[in-house]
C-alpha cells in the first residue's frame, strides 16, 4: 500500500502529468471508408469470367491439378472436371515450393496448355501470379490471377493487380487475420479493380492432423463484412483427399459462394499435392453431393441469367 503521506504527492504529480501530456487517440476509418465493406457496397459483387459467375445467386466450383504438368494430363483432367459440372478450371503454372529442389512449373508452357484446354472444353482458368514480371504473360493467358497465400501481403504485387482488368482470386495467408486479409483486398480495390473472389484456404495452427486448419467461421465474418464473393479451398486446409468431400459440404451449408478443389487424373504420380487430390471418379461423386444439397444452386449462366 501507498503511504497516507505519499497519496497526495502521487496525485500532484498524476495532475501535473496531466497538464503536459495530451490525450492521444487511435484515428481509425470508419467502416463505410473501406471499397471492401458492406458499407460502401450493400449488394452482393458477382465476378464474372467467361461463362462462369462467382457471387451472388449460384455456387461456383474451381477445380483442376495443383500444377500443370503436360498437355495430355490438363486437357485430359480439365474434360473430366468439365463434364462433372465444374465452371472453372484451375492450374499451376509457375508454382511456390517450399524446397528449391522441388517441381517449380512450366512457366510460360504451361500457360500455353491452360489456354488449350479452355479452348477444348470452354472453361475459364485460373493460375498463381508469383512475381509482377510475369503479369503481362498472365493477362494474356487467363481468365482469373491468383495471388497466393505467400504474396498476400505483397503489397507492390497487390497494387499491380489492383491496375488490371482481370478478376483477382485472393488466398488468405497461413497467419493473416481477416481484417489484414480485408485490407490486402482493400489495396485491390483501391486501384480500380473491383473483381476480386475472397478465398479461405485453412490457417497454420498447433494442429498436425492436417496440413493446415480450416476457418470456416471465416466464411460467416467476410460475408457480414464484405460484399466480395467467399470461396473455400479445403485441399489445401487440410492435405487429405478423404476429408476433402465432408468439408466441401460444410463449406456449402455455411454460406459460401463457391469451392476450390484440387483433382488429378493419377494423384499417386503427380508432381505436386498428389495426397490431396481427388481423382475425376471422386470429384464427380462430390458435385453429385453437393448437387443432393437443398442449399445448392449451380453458378452456371442458366441459373444466373439475372447478373
Amino acid at each position: 500500500m501507498i503511504p497516507a503521506e505519499m497519496q497526495s504527492e502521487q496525485r500532484v504529480v498524476q495532475e501535473g502529468a496531466n497538464n503536459w501530456v495530451r490525450p492521444v487517440k487511435r484515428i481509425e476509418p470508419k467502416p463505410g471508408q473501406f471499397l471492401y465493406s458492406r458499407e460502401a457496397r450493400a449488394q452482393d459483387t458477382v465476378v464474372k469470367a467467361g461463362p462462369a459467375r462467382i457471387g451472388g445467386a449460384g455456387f461456383a466450383v474451381i477445380a483442376g491439378p495443383c500444377s500443370v504438368e503436360s498437355k495430355e494430363q490438363l486437357v485430359e483432367t480439365a474434360e473430366k472436371v468439365s463434364q462433372a459440372g465444374a465452371h472453372v478450371l484451375r492450374g499451376g503454372a509457375y508454382k511456390p515450393r517450399t524446397s528449391p529442389y522441388s517441381f517449380q512449373g512450366m512457366e510460360e508452357e504451361g500457360l500455353k496448355l491452360l489456354a488449350l484446354a479452355r479452348e477444348a472444353t470452354g472453361l475459364p482458368v485460373v493460375t498463381e501470379l508469383m512475381d509482377a514480371d510475369e503479369l503481362p504473360l498472365l493477362e494474356d493467358y487467363v481468365d482469373i490471377i491468383q495471388i497466393g497465400a505467400r504474396n498476400v501481403q505483397n503489397f507492390s504485387l497487390l497494387k499491380k493487380v489492383g491496375k488490371i482488368n482481370k478478376p483477382v482470386l485472393l488466398k488468405r495467408g497461413l497467419m493473416t487475420k481477416l481484417d489484414e486479409f480485408l485490407l490486402s483486398a482493400e489495396y485491390i480495390l483501391a486501384g480500380g479493380n473491383d473483381q476480386v473472389i475472397l478465398c479461405e484456404r485453412g490457417i497454420r495452427t498447433f494442429e498436425t492432423a492436417t496440413r493446415n486448419t480450416l476457418d470456416l467461421s471465416a466464411v460467416c465474418v467476410l460475408k457480414e463484412r464484405s460484399h466480395l464473393p467467399v470461396i473455400v479451398d479445403p485441399s489445401h486446409a487440410t492435405g487429405h483427399w478423404r476429408f476433402v468431400e465432408p468439408l466441401a459440404r460444410a463449406v456449402l451449408a455455411v454460406g459460401a459462394d463457391g469451392l476450390m478443389v484440387e483433382v488429378h487424373c493419377h494423384p499417386e504420380q503427380a508432381l505436386c499435392d498428389g495426397s490431396q487430390s481427388l481423382t475425376p471418379e471422386m470429384f464427380s461423386h462430390l458435385m453429385g453431393e453437393l448437387n443432393a444439397m437443398p442449399s445448392f444452386r449451380p453458378a452456371d449462366q442458366a441459373a444466373l441469367k439475372q447478373v
